[in-house]
């Protein structure tokens, strides 16, 4: 067994968290580079450290989840989901609920709020945002976001939603009230049901093929009737129809009947 075979397996023991399930080379890559920065010349003294230094562990996990995001990230998808999809979603029910899935700092949940606060009050709505990272997770739910992240977002939903600070840029509180952020691993934990719109972008990338067929099969599971995943654009489902799917737009895939 590999010294980094033999470190998957120390931390699925200590975490839960399964790295046999992302694609090696990039979770190598990128966590070797943690552990050399870190003065370490191989991974069992590595797992040493981690499993005894909780500042070094949370940047460990900081490191191996993918929090690379800003907001109306591919705008065109975004205007996909904001022309089409959700106004066919609330023909049916002002009433909906949304997964943001590994959503990173929260800019995906926020987004998604801003667009429906056009539409219904954010009392009929539930936004659910997921992730593994308790650090990541917590500056989700602060709000606060650099000029970049913002680059996308309208100039007029940038003056309603936003109020900045120096060069930063707080989020409404009313939209921070309509989001719930939860951790979840994707890999082990179970997935919770009834959603009529799951959102989860490029994060499956990093997976492997075993690990993200179970990942859509779920998904599938926790979607209503005509429920609608997006992915992102790096992550199209070749086979949707494995998982019960058809496509509706470009990373859009509706669930069957």
């Amino acid at each position: 067994m590999s010294d980094y075979q033999a470190f998957t397996q120390s931390i699925k023991k200590h975490t839960g968290i399964d790295l046999s399930l992302y694609k090696e080379v990039q979770m190598k890559r990128r966590l070797t580079s943690l552990r050399d920065k870190k003065g370490f010349d191989n991974f069992q003294s590595f797992y040493k450290a981690l499993a005894s230094d909780t500042e070094l562990m949370a940047e460990f996990l900081d490191k191996m989840t993918i929090n690379v995001s800003e907001f109306y990230r591919n705008s065109v998808r975004w205007n996909v989901l904001e022309n089409k999809i959700l106004p066919e979603k609330l023909k049916r029910s002002k009433k909906i609920k949304i997964w943001s899935a590994a959503c990173s700092t929260g800019d995906e949940p926020y987004t998604i709020a801003m667009m429906l606060s056009q539409y219904v009050d954010l009392s009929n709505v539930t936004i659910i945002a997921t992730d593994l990272d308790d650090k990541i997770l917590e500056r989700a739910k602060k709000g606060i976001y650099t000029e970049r992240a913002l680059k996308e977002v309208p100039k007029e939903l940038k003056e309603k939603y936003f109020k900045q600070d120096g060069s930063l840029y707080v989020i409404d509180e009313k939209l921070r009230n309509a989001i719930t952020f939860k951790k979840h691993n994707l890999l082990s934990d179970p997935y919770p049901t009834d959603f009529d719109l799951i959102v989860c972008r490029n994060v499956l990338i990093y997976f492997t093929e075993e690990a993200k067929t179970e990942i859509y099969q779920k998904f599938s599971q926790s979607l209503n009737e005509q429920g609608v995943l997006f992915v992102g654009s790096t992550e199209q489902i070749f086979t949707p129809e494995k998982y019960n799917f058809r496509v509706i737009d470009t990373f859009f895939y509706q669930k069957d009947k």
